[in-house]
């Protein structure tokens, strides 16, 4: 009963998505309680890294890995987790010990000459001035709005007394950055409201919450100089404003790395920091490939989508990806040094995104591939449907130790339609994932298994095709894919987790738009960047669940 309770709810999301993301008209207006609750949530780990580079320099990020706590996952983003994260007593000491170490290296004599843009009267003594002007400066930064004036003159003392004691100006200039970058005030990103001028009654995201909003939406990273300047100059207080503001964003380099960071979490590719193969299975699938293959997925993914503003769906179907001397080995093609753009030929069995190593060895168990697993890992990172887990009581010894006269994995998965709590789900995850099966657990290309020619046919939601190819076009044309995307583009850039009654018709506006525009990412950011949805303040009567 439990297990059929599951695969209902299951099945009523499903229903959910595909329709919202199959509406064609657009919707006129956004509806009128469009915005998001007020939130407070923890920075991720890529965010408080990116900060800390562009305060700092990369090198120092780089020396100091992120001290943050591992999220975890809800509504398919770590970023949505973000918003019920705390930090223990361990994770304050390992914060107190990354700030130390930052605010050393920032003060010693390698960076002080271009981080420090003062010079203090002597280097042996205290020189308040100085100290107020850097810790002044860095913390409008670092706390993402001005620093109260006593907060400054708290950290100006500190610095003060140090340096007296030590005779040594830098030593205390680095004790009060240490107190500066462990405060909570900065680690957590807490929404602030205003009232609404135009709308009597409502309540919008303050200047300063809305410059970070902004930036870790599309920047992955706390706002510069700029976006700060704008919040103080009230430009950010009007459309026209917001318009220059985010057309600049967009512009940017760094919106590379922002969307880097997005799809990294959108496809859980941070779980390559902990996979691995089994060596004596697949000797060419080292941790040096991992790493490469999922750089490979994310340049693919800036390349098609920001660089070149294709259609989102056609990740799903190009064969224009990137090479390099680890993964060449593995997908059976040359290459040279460095990254180089390939493109697989026309009678290649690689096509779009599902054929990459990253997906396919993500998806995979240490020592064989997994049907089940591909087939899962499509309908909830791509389609945003929710594929139960199994029920306790799941023989798998059919497929541990599997019959030796059952050679292929389709052969062996027909276990699992005579077992009746098994049945229902593996009927959504199998025909996808066997499609995949000329790619093993490492992702190479295989065209039998166990000297079994391996059938790849299969059917996606009434999708019948004969190979990965046919596969990749049906994903390619599934309703449910592009509003996919933006249930999470639009969770992440205003803190979700979202709320099926609550951000429903949100969510099928700016599906509506992202069809209108020809599924280019960078039009769908913008949609939702100026939107009343992103700045209004929603009531608390159409607040999100957790």
């Amino acid at each position: 009963m439990i297990q059929q309770t599951k695969m209902a709810g299951a099945a009523l999301l499903i229903t959910f998505v595909t329709v919202l993301a199959g509406c064609s008209k657009p919707a006129a207006v956004l509806p009128k309680d469009s915005g998001s609750p007020l939130g407070v949530r923890l920075m991720s780990g890529s965010e408080y890294t990116e900060t800390v580079a562009n305060l700092f320099g990369q090198d120092i990020a780089d020396a100091v890995p992120a001290p943050l706590p591992p999220m975890h996952r809800t509504g398919g983003l770590l970023a949505s987790g973000a918003a019920g994260a705390g930090i223990t007593a361990d994770g304050v000491a390992r914060i107190a010990d990354a700030s130390a170490a930052i605010a050393s290296k920032v003060v010693d004599e390698q960076h002080r000459e271009f981080l420090i843009q003062c010079k203090p009267a002597a280097v042996d003594a205290a020189d308040g001035a100085c100290a107020e002007q850097f810790l002044a400066q860095t913390a409008r930064l670092w706390f993402r709005r001005p620093a109260a004036p006593a907060l400054i003159a708290s950290l100006v003392e500190q610095a003060n007394t140090t340096a007296t004691r030590v005779h040594d100006f830098y030593a205390g200039l680095g004790t009060a950055l240490s107190a500066m970058l462990v405060s909570p005030r900065a680690l957590y990103i807490i929404d602030g409201a205003e009232p609404d001028p135009a709308r009597p009654g409502r309540k919008r995201l303050d200047a300063y919450s809305l410059a970070a909003r902004l930036s870790f939406f599309l920047w992955g990273s706390a706002p510069d100089d700029m976006l700060l300047t704008a919040a103080e100059k009230g430009e950010l207080a009007t459309a026209k404003g917001r318009t220059a503001v985010v057309d600049t964003m967009l512009r940017s380099p760094r919106l590379q790395q922002g969307m880097r960071a997005f799809f990294d979490d959108m496809l859980s590719l941070n779980d390559f920091d902990s996979l691995s193969k089994d060596p004596l299975v697949y000797p060419a699938e080292t941790g040096a490939t991992l790493a490469d293959a999922r750089e490979q997925t994310l340049r693919v993914l800036i390349d098609q989508l920001v660089v070149k503003r294709a259609d989102y769906r056609d990740l799903f179907t190009t064969r224009d990806t990137f090479m390099s001397l680890n993964l060449a080995p593995v997908y059976g093609v040359p290459a040279a040094d460095g990254w180089t753009p390939y493109t697989f030929p026309a009678d290649s069995p690689r096509v779009g995104i599902l054929t990459q190593v990253s997906f396919l060895a993500a998806h995979a168990h240490p020592a064989r591939s997994s049907v089940t697993r591909r087939g899962k890992a499509l309908r909830e990172l791509f389609l945003c449907q929710i594929v139960p887990a199994p029920p306790p009581n799941v023989d798998f010894s059919k497929l541990d130790n599997p019959d030796p006269n059952l050679r292929t994995a389709r052969e062996r998965l027909g276990a699992h339609s005579t077992h009746h709590s098994c049945a229902g789900c593996h009927k959504i995850t199998d025909p996808i994932g066997l499609a995949l099966e000329h790619f093993d657990g490492a992702g190479q290309f295989r065209a039998t298994e166990n000297g079994a020619t391996i059938d790849t046919s299969g059917f996606l939601d009434g999708t019948k095709y004969p190979t990965a190819e046919g596969l990749a076009k049906a994903v390619h044309d599934h309703p449910a894919l592009p509003g996919c995307l933006v249930n999470r583009v639009y969770a992440y850039g205003t803190g979700g987790p979202l709320s099926i009654s609550a951000d429903k018709p949100i969510l099928r506006y700016f599906t509506d738009r992202f069809a209108g525009a020809g599924y280019r990412l960078p039009a769908l950011l913008k949609d939702i960047a100026l939107s009343d949805a992103f700045l209004d303040v929603r009531s608390q009567t159409g607040s999100r669940s957790k």
